[in-house]
C-alpha cells in the first residue's frame, strides 16, 4: 500500500508539473501575442482625404474602407443632389505591393427645380489597381514615404452612372512626417480619360493635404484637392477645399467624417460624408 501511495503521488506530481508548464507556455504565447499586437503600427487609410496613404497594408493583410457620401449642387436654378456608398478592398499580396478593388457603389442621385423631380439609382464603376509603396519614409532624415499607384476604371456600372470605357491612371505619393505627429502628402498623376463623345484625352490629378493629431486616438486634415484637371469641353475642372477627422478606435479600426466645399464651377457646391475602415 505505501508503494502504491508512493506511485500515486509521484503520477500527482508529474501531471502538476505538467500542467503549470503547459499552463506557463500559454501564457507566455498570450503575452507574446499581446506584446506584438501592441508594437502593430496603427492602421493606415487612404480615406477620408482625397490623397491616398503612402503606405500599403503589408504581405497577407485585407483590408476594408467604405463611406457614406452625399454632395449637393445647385445648376441654373436645378438642385442636384447624390448619395453613394464608396469602397475599397486592399489586400496585401507582398510588403511593398498591395492589390485594390475600388467602386464607388451603390448611388442615388436626383434633380429637382421648377416643379419637378426626377431620381435615377443605380451602380457606379468599378477600378482594379495597384499600390506599390517604393520607399518608406523617415522623418528623422526627411526623407518621403513613396507610393505608385496603377488604376484601371472599368465601364462596369449601371447606364445611368457608367463611365466611357476604361480609363487607366497612374499616381504618385509622397508623404513626409512632420514633428509632433503631424504629416504632408502630395498627389501628382494623370488619367487616359474619355469624354461623353468617346473621345480620348489627358487628364490631371493634383492635391495636396496636411494631417496632425489632435487629441488621443483623433487626427484632423486640411486639403486642397484638384481631383480632375481638363479643358471646360471635357467637363472643367474638379477643384475642393477639404476637411475632417478620423478616429482610431483601435489599431485596426477607424471611422471618419469630412466635408468639402467646391472650389470650381464642376465641382459640388457642398459634399460630406461618413467612412469606417478595418484591418484584418
Amino acid at each position: 500500500m505505501p508503494s502504491l501511495l508512493k506511485q500515486g503521488a509521484t503520477q500527482f506530481c508529474r501531471r502538476s508539473i505538467s500542467a503549470i508548464g503547459l499552463a506557463l507556455l500559454g501564457l507566455n504565447a498570450a503575452s507574446v501575442f499581446a506584446q506584438e499586437a501592441a508594437k502593430s503600427e496603427p492602421i493606415a487609410t487612404d480615406r477620408p482625404d482625397f490623397v491616398e496613404s503612402g503606405q500599403v497594408v503589408g504581405k497577407g493583410r485585407f483590408q476594408f474602407e467604405t463611406g457614406l457620401n452625399f454632395d449637393r449642387s445647385k445648376v441654373d436654378g436645378v438642385t442636384l443632389k447624390s448619395v453613394s456608398n464608396s469602397a475599397l478592398l486592399r489586400f496585401g499580396v507582398a510588403e511593398t505591393l498591395e492589390f485594390r478593388i475600388e467602386t464607388d457603389g451603390f448611388i442615388r442621385a436626383t434633380a429637382s427645380g421648377y416643379g419637378t423631380s426626377l431620381s435615377q439609382n443605380g451602380f457606379g464603376d468599378t477600378a482594379l489597381g495597384v499600390k506599390w509603396q517604393m520607399q518608406d519614409g523617415d522623418g528623422a532624415s526627411g526623407r518621403p514615404a513613396i507610393a505608385w499607384l496603377v488604376h484601371a476604371d472599368m465601364a462596369s456600372g449601371s447606364k445611368e452612372f457608367r463611365g466611357q470605357g476604361t480609363r487607366p491612371s497612374i499616381r504618385t505619393v509622397f508623404e513626409w512626417e512632420l514633428a509632433d505627429d503631424a504629416a504632408f502628402g502630395i498627389m501628382p498623376g494623370v488619367m487616359l480619360n474619355r469624354n461623353d463623345d468617346g473621345k480620348r484625352y489627358t487628364m490631371g490629378i493634383l492635391a495636396a493635404t496636411y494631417s496632425r493629431p489632435l487629441t488621443d486616438g483623433w487626427r484632423g486634415f486640411v486639403e486642397l484637392s484638384g481631383q480632375q484637371i481638363q479643358s471646360r469641353a471635357n467637363g472643367g475642372n474638379v477643384t475642393t477645399f477639404d476637411f475632417g477627422v478620423s478616429h482610431l478606435i483601435s489599431n485596426d479600426v477607424q471611422v471618419d467624417a469630412w466635408v468639402s466645399k467646391g472650389l470650381s464651377k464642376a465641382a459640388p457646391d457642398i459634399a460630406a460624408g461618413v467612412g469606417f475602415a478595418i484591418r484584418f
